[in-house]
């Protein structure tokens, strides 16, 4: 007995990675990592993972470095995680054939995570149906439009059963430290953690954050709560005077918050900020620009076009045809 519990011990968690074109070389790093470095922590092989792409040939991350694969994401597969990391333009990358793959490799994996526009996948795919997800922040809204039947929830991962989503790379590296915690225990976890100085191991229901503040939530707590606020308000933006007041501090203590920490007043960044959300929508959906410009907060689809050419030198339309023309020339050059 003591002999067959050791085998299992030494038994190799099997794990597939699929990764599609255009996705972020911080997310496959985010995943792939901590599985390297629990091995290292171990002194043993505890992860054991193959690297599988659409069509079995090198994929091209949004940096511009071919990513080499051990082969083609293909029937029979089977394994303890399966982890779907999806970028940009999925439907270009990822058609029916891919979901139906899917659907029956779920079947045979203990864990089917997706991460970052994987989560895409596995709803366009009914895996998620009934359960509860998540996905970036910037797509949380569209995620839950697209799939009615999920219980969106803008936590930084998810987990319903045997299913798990992850909004972004940070949160899919607090993902898998779960995933060790749980295999391995929470000491290599944090052993694993303490390689990366990784120093906060974020729970699955925080909140995924608009902005990132690091060491400015403990430093500067009054100002972290302004950005929070204006996170939550950038469809109804509101006064700095009515932000100070919500806040109860005065609007010159605010002021002088946002000039000594930041190099700008309260009502830029809340602007910038607006008009970073606006510029998402407007590259990497098809959402229509009246629509866009109420959402960040603008009265009128004019307001928005001066305020956008402003801090991006073109207009929204402009923006968008430009981008889509890079997208048609960059599908070119694949297929050459």
């Amino acid at each position: 007995m003591r002999m067959m519990a050791l085998a299992v011990e030494q038994s190799a968690i099997e794990a597939v990675v699929v990764v599609l074109p255009e996705s972020s070389i911080m997310s496959l790093a985010s995943v792939l990592d901590p599985m390297r470095a629990a091995n290292r922590v171990a002194g043993r092989e505890v992860f054991r993972w193959r690297l599988l792409s659409a069509d079995g040939q090198a994929v091209p991350l949004t940096c511009g470095v071919p990513i080499a694969v051990d082969g083609r994401f293909s029937l029979p597969l089977g394994g303890d995680l399966l982890l779907v990391i999806g970028g940009f333009n999925l439907e270009r990358h990822a058609g029916t054939r891919f979901l139906a793959t899917l659907q029956e490799c779920a079947r045979h994996f203990d864990m089917v995570a997706g991460i970052e526009s994987g989560c895409w996948l596995l709803g366009r795919s009914g895996l998620l149906n009934g359960r509860k997800a998540t996905a970036h922040w910037e797509e949380l809204e569209d995620f839950a439009r697209a799939f009615p039947e999920l219980q969106v929830i803008g936590d930084r991962f998810v987990a319903d059963g045997k299913y798990w989503t992850s909004g972004g790379a940070s949160p899919t590296f607090d993902m898998m430290l779960h995933v060790i915690a749980e295999r391995l225990g929470q000491a290599s976890a944090l052993d694993v953690a303490s390689i990366f100085v990784y120093d906060q191991m974020h729970s699955p229901t925080d909140v995924q954050p608009f902005v990132s503040l690091g060491r400015i939530e403990a430093r500067d707590p009054e100002l972290a709560a302004a950005i929070r606020l204006m996170e939550r308000t950038l469809e109804r933006p509101m006064t700095v005077a009515a932000l100070a007041r919500r806040l109860s501090i005065s609007q010159r203590k605010l002021e002088t918050l946002f000039a000594r920490i930041l190099s700008t007043s309260p009502g830029a960044y809340y602007l910038r900020l607006r008009l970073q959300v606006a510029h998402r929508l407007v590259r990497d959906s098809g959402i229509p620009m009246r629509d866009i410009a109420l959402r960040c907060g603008f009265d009128s689809l004019s307001a928005f076009s001066r305020a956008y050419r402003r801090e991006y030198q073109a207009s929204p339309l402009k923006m968008r045809s430009a981008n889509r023309a890079a997208g048609v020339a960059s599908a070119r050059d694949g297929k050459r």
